[in-house]
Formats: structure tokens, sequence, C-alpha cells
């Protein structure tokens, strides 16, 4: 028999109070729909999976009304609603990492007797992820030229190109009309003169109408997408070709593949627990996937483009232009560092990593989805 939970069962479970449930009832939001054996109402399995999502949005800071728009979506199901809330809880922690970045930072400055401006202190409230990390971008976040020639080959003949999550632009191609959309502040404001115009905006909200390009790209940005299914949907929706550059996260292969992730940053790993996986993300545009193998000299400073260069990890102006590393957290962070610092000086990495020295270019589960 399918169990139910009283009202006040609920509200102990939830700490969420009795008038608050009696709210949503009124109002129609959550409504018990089910009755106990002394015939009280009770929630049951499916209202406690709509109250669940309710409460989780309403911590998220969203509105009443707005809720009851996206629980009541009809094209949405259950597993879209959990990946939804997964990818905003996500966004929301980085948002809190973010900050306590700038914060560790302040403190590093007023332990050496420097102040921060007013304008510096207050900048912390809005601090994204990339408004974090942004900054140092440009050092060594550059276009890879043999990965490049590969997006850019297939675009195909598309004369019109839509970038999603464009960041400073790199990998735009300059021989066609290229719009950007980038939601980040910091990173639109880091595009060089003479850029692709760029819109601030979202990959899962495109404000194009349907077949407004030839093809749509988008760079090592999926995974910063709330709702990548939904994300992927508007590019195929806006565009008749989609390219993107994105990971194979799934099973332990890809923890295997690459050294950093399975010696000394496990935690990277885990951020990919309950994602799509990359059968789920090409099946969305119809993508085929290819892979791209990483030269061992890569230009661009993306999270495993140093795999034959380990010193490059203990560099910190390298590591800010990882979002990784905000992801992971700091003592996440300080621990793989002194760890691979040690081993570097002991010659445990080269022992363990000595067929690396002679490859020219590394299978680290890099992809390239094309529909």
């Amino acid at each position: 028999m399918e169990e139910h939970l009283t009202v006040g069962r609920v509200a102990e479970l939830t700490g969420v109070t009795v008038r608050t449930l009696h709210h949503y009832d009124e109002i129609g939001l959550v409504q018990p729909s089910a009755r106990t054996t002394a015939g009280y109402r009770a929630y049951s399995a499916g209202d406690v999976e709509r109250l669940r999502g309710v409460l989780t949005y309403r911590r998220l800071g969203f509105g009443l009304r707005e809720i009851a728009d996206l629980v009541d979506d009809p094209a949405t199901d259950a597993v879209t609603h959990l990946r939804r809330l997964r990818g905003l809880l996500l966004e929301q922690r980085d948002h809190a990492a973010a900050m306590v970045t700038a914060i560790d930072r302040e403190l590093e400055a007023r332990a050496m007797g420097i102040r921060t401006t007013p304008e510096e202190q207050l900048k912390v409230f809005g601090a994204q992820l990339y408004d974090t990390i942004g900054s140092a971008y440009p050092a060594t976040r550059r276009t890879e030229p043999r990965i490049a020639a590969r997006i850019w080959e297939a675009l195909g003949d598309a004369r019109t190109v839509l970038n999603v999550g464009a960041g400073t632009g790199s990998y735009e191609p300059p021989d066609r009309d290229v719009t950007a959309v980038e939601p980040s502040a910091v990173m639109r404001a880091l595009r060089p003169a003479g850029a692709a115009p760029c819109v601030a905006a979202t990959a899962e909200n495109l404000p194009f109408e349907d077949h407004s390009f030839d093809a749509a790209m988008a760079f090592s940005t999926v995974h910063h997408w709330s709702d990548p299914i939904a994300g992927l949907r508007e590019m195929r929706r806006v565009a008749r070709r989609v390219v993107v550059f994105t990971y194979d996260a799934g099973g332990v292969a890809w923890r295997e593949r690459f050294w950093l992730i399975r010696d000394y940053l496990p935690e990277f790993a885990e951020y990919f627990v309950g994602w799509p996986s990359l059968a789920e993300l090409a099946g969305a545009i119809g993508a085929r996937a290819e892979p791209v193998l990483v030269p061992w000299d890569c230009a661009d400073g993306f999270f495993e483009a140093y795999w034959r260069r380990p010193e490059a990890y203990l560099d910190e102006h390298v590591r800010r232009a990882m979002s990784v590393w905000t992801r992971v957290g700091p003592e996440a962070e300080q621990r793989a560092v002194d760890e691979l610092r040690d081993d570097l000086s002991s010659g445990r990495w080269a022992e363990r990593n000595r067929d690396l020295v002679a490859l020219e270019a590394a299978e680290l589960g890099l992809r390239l989805l094309v529909a």
C-alpha cells in the first residue's frame, strides 16, 4: 500500500510550517490528495514529489507564481524537472563558491594591510562563476588552431553562425557572420574590439526566431548550463546545423583517462553524477559524436590542455582560468596542488605517467557533437 504522509509529518520532515503547507493547499500549488485511515487529508507520493519541487524552487528564490508555471509545465517530465533543479542548485553552489573565493582574496589582502575599495566589497554580492574567473581568461584561454579547424569544418557551408556561451570569443570563425550569446557581463566585457556582436542571454532561452541561423556552435560551455538538454534543443530550434564541443563524462573510463582527475582531483568526477550522458546529449539534437584529441602543446588553457605539461597546474594564473577549481573549492584545490607538487619533485608523477611522454596528442574524453 502506498504510504501517505500527514500535513504534520510533512511539516516536520521539511521544516516548513503547517500554515505554509495550508497556504499552498489554498492557492492550489500543492494539495494533499489522499486520506489517512482516520480520514485526515494526507500527501500521496505524487504530492510529495510536487512539493519537493516547489520547496526547492522556493529556496532558490522563485516566486509562487513562477513556481506554479514551472511545476505545471506539461512539456516537462519528472526527470527533466530533477535535472533542471540540479542545474539550478549547482549554479547556486558555484555562486557561493565564487563569493567564498572573493572573500578569501580580501582576507589575504587585509592580512597584508591592503584595504579593498567600497566598490570591490560590493561586487562580491553580484559574483557569478565567470565573473570570478573571467578576468583570468585572456592570459591562457585562446583559440587552439587544430581544434578550431575541426569546429569550422563541421560548420560546413554555414554563413550565419550563432555562438552560444561565447565567452571572450575564442573559436568564432573569422570568415562568417557570427552572433554571440553570453550571460556573463564580465566575459562580454572581455571580448576584444571588433568581435562579433554579443547578446546577453542563456542557452536555455535563446531570443531568436526558429531557423534564424545556418549553424549554432558551443565550445566547452554545456557543462555550465542549468539544463543542457533544453539548451541543445534551443540551438537545434534556431539553426539548421549544430556543432558542440563537450565532454564524454560517462563511466569509470572517463575518470581514468586523465591523471589529474584520477590521482589528484576525484571531486571533479562527482560533479557529473546525474549529468546527462553523451548519448542523451547527442540524442537531444540527433548528433553524431566525434573524438577530439588534445595536442601536447595545446594553445588553449582549458582543463585538459596541460596533460603533458603537469607543472602548469601549479601556476595560480593557469588554474584561475579554469572553472573546475572554483567548482571543487579551495580545500580540494590546495590538496591537489600540494600532492602534485610533491609527486613532481619526487619523480612519482613521471613514473606513473611515463607513457605520456611519447604521445603527440591524447584522448581525454573530449567530443564534438555534430548535427
